[in-house]
């Protein structure tokens, strides 16, 4: 596994991705739409980490109950299977690898209740 991107929830999506681009000279590396939100990601040119901006409300009924203050680190894994099978053979424990909104992931908790996503690379 490698860190993909961190989640970054955030009230005016539009203004923090001004913020990251203009003031901090990231650059934008990806929009997907999701219903009637943009997700956008941005980072430093040079480097394939990035912050994707996910707007509050397109999460305020989620399902995991997730901290919206807090920050989600997604991983990337080149073969999503093998990785929840290390890591439930390691005693983690996982959910079952599906499909969440398009993406093909997993998560799995760390041993102070903590959720992080596992996402195909």
């Amino acid at each position: 596994m490698r860190v993909g991107y961190v989640v970054l929830y955030v009230v005016d999506a539009e203004a923090c991705v001004q913020f990251w681009t203009e003031k901090v000279g990231m650059v934008e590396k990806g929009r997907k739409i999701a219903g009637d939100f943009t997700i956008t990601q941005v980072g430093f040119a040079e480097q394939q980490f990035s912050f994707e901006l996910v707007p509050r409300a397109l999460m305020q009924n989620n399902p995991d109950g997730l901290d919206l203050a807090t920050p989600s680190i997604a991983f990337h894994a080149d073969d999503l299977g093998a990785e929840h099978a290390r890591l439930t053979a390691a005693g983690v424990n996982a959910m079952e690898p599906g499909d969440h909104g398009g993406v093909p992931a997993f998560a799995f908790e760390d041993n102070e209740g903590r959720w992080f996503a596992v996402t195909s690379a």
